[in-house]
């Protein structure tokens, strides 16, 4: 029997059926999760609509403060979830790694309270008071990624619940385990059935997207399952917000110091090892101060210590699982076989655990896979270029725009190359970095929708407009 249970209406659901979640820095099992069955989820689900009736109405000054109480409980909890985090996931405890997500869970669950949804008065004159008001949406259905997947679920469902919804969670079936347990204990801070939690395969994704009675869904993950997830939510025509796969270019100019930038830039495409969607994934570099600054990366990238993250030495962990693993290693030997001159990285233990070291790769072109294709690992193609505006276009060649970035010691002329890239978000002289008070989402087909701020937070409502006549 799993010591882990779904989460519905308040109380912990032991199931018949289970698997086994793997370690991914040894491969051996961390403990089995519990698969919920159709009726398990049409029981979350019905437990939250019948929820909504009455958190729906509790006033907005109460439901704020259990969204503090929910940051203070996961503060407490920090350090357990810490570790279970690493276990399953494999990003290490130390470094911007899983006490890193668990701080950061907590601070934007705590800011995200604070947050307001005042009444907005259109017009008021001799003719009529007219006031916008903004309303719940009801059940919201939450699908979470295995990269980020306690800091995800705060920002699904925290925003969700200080809105007045209910929410039914599913986290990855890559790392259940400490989203089941992050969930028994927000759950403890709310009236029964306003956050349920459920778990299985990827069917159970599908079956949240294609029921009747979940009015919006919240997923973040890949553009093709994105798809797949904005179809099956088109029969009762779903509120969407969707946060998807990001290709993020960076150019860098020609006026940079390399031995400046680089650790800045390592750090932005290599963040969680690469494994976040607004990582930096395509480097483009002015062929005046290629060579150069290959070789301060190169430097900046070497020497991570890396191996099981429990280990607190370790500031790097393994790529999280085994399909992954061999999607980044075919995209390094493609590069290699194509002409790819490695200058960091590459190195592949042979022992178990999906490792590969942090790994740079010169001398590649757009058009060949590593480039064109998100990655999503320790791994960044370097491009070369001598033409900006051709930099630029090259940069927003790709169907993704979620981030990018541009690189300089002159600050206003790279604000005006970052005004040209298509993307959500445009940093200069940095990349990745995010807040809960600044919104945050794709163009193209990087998503749909934002998260954080006032604008993440709305989200979650409809608009009612309040027309009094008084002629």
């Amino acid at each position: 029997m799993s010591d882990y249970g779904l989460i519905i209406n308040g109380e912990k659901i032991v199931t018949e059926s289970t698997f086994a979640v793997k370690n991914p820095a040894n491969e051996k099992v961390v403990a089995d999760c519990p698969i919920a069955t159709k009726d398990h989820l049409n029981s979350a689900v019905k437990a939250a609509a019948d929820a909504f009736k009455t958190w729906s109405k509790v006033p907005d000054e109460e439901r704020a403060a259990v969204c503090g109480k929910i940051a203070s409980a996961i503060g407490s909890h920090a350090e357990e979830l810490a570790k279970l985090l690493t276990q399953e996931q494999g990003k290490p405890l130390e470094g911007a790694g899983s006490r890193f997500e668990l701080g950061g869970a907590a601070g934007w669950a705590g800011y995200t309270s604070t947050l307001k949804l005042p009444d907005k008065i259109i017009q008021d004159d001799e003719n009529a008071k007219i006031i916008q008001t903004r309303k719940p949406i009801g059940v919201v259905g939450s699908i979470l990624p295995w990269n980020w997947p306690l800091m995800i679920a705060v920002w699904h469902v925290v925003p969700a619940i200080r809105a007045g919804n209910t929410v039914v969670m599913k986290p990855s079936p890559y790392t259940p385990l400490s989203s089941l347990r992050m969930a028994e204990i927000i759950s403890a801070c709310l009236p029964a059935g306003v956050l349920n939690c459920v778990a299985g395969e990827d069917e159970l994704g599908q079956w949240m997207t294609e029921h009747p009675d979940i009015q919006k869904i919240i997923f973040t993950g890949s553009i093709p399952t994105g798809k797949k997830v904005m179809s099956s939510s088109s029969a009762s025509l779903k509120r969407l917000t969707l946060e998807l796969g990001g290709n993020d270019a960076g150019i860098v100019l020609d006026d940079v110091d390399p031995a400046t930038v680089a650790p800045d830039i390592i750090q932005g495409a290599f963040l969680n090892n690469g494994q976040t969607c607004a990582c930096l994934k395509r480097l483009y570099v002015h062929d005046s101060i290629y060579d150069e600054l290959c070789e301060e990366l190169a430097k900046a990238a070497s020497g991570i210590p890396m191996g099981d993250g429990l280990d607190e030495n370790n500031l790097q962990g393994p790529i999280q699982n085994k399909m992954q693993y061999e999607k980044v290693v075919d995209l390094f030997k493609d590069a290699k076989k194509q002409g790819g001159r490695v200058i960091c990285g590459g190195d592949v233990p042979d022992k178990p655990g999906y490792f590969m070291s942090y790994t740079l790769v010169a001398d590649v072109k757009d058009g060949m896979r590593i480039v064109d294709e998100e990655q999503f690992g320790p791994l960044l193609p370097i491009i070369k270029y001598s033409d900006l505006d051709d930099a630029i276009k090259r940069a927003n060649s790709l169907e993704t725009g979620l981030g990018g970035s541009v690189w300089s010691s002159d600050t206003v002329r790279a604000a005006k190359v970052a005004s040209q890239l298509e993307c959500g978000t445009a940093w200069v002289n940095g990349h990745g970095g995010i807040a809960p008070n600044v919104p945050f989402g794709g163009v193209k087909c990087s998503g749909i929708g934002v998260e954080f701020a006032e604008e993440g937070l709305h989200e979650y409502t409809n608009i009612q407009i309040v027309n009094v006549a008084k002629a």
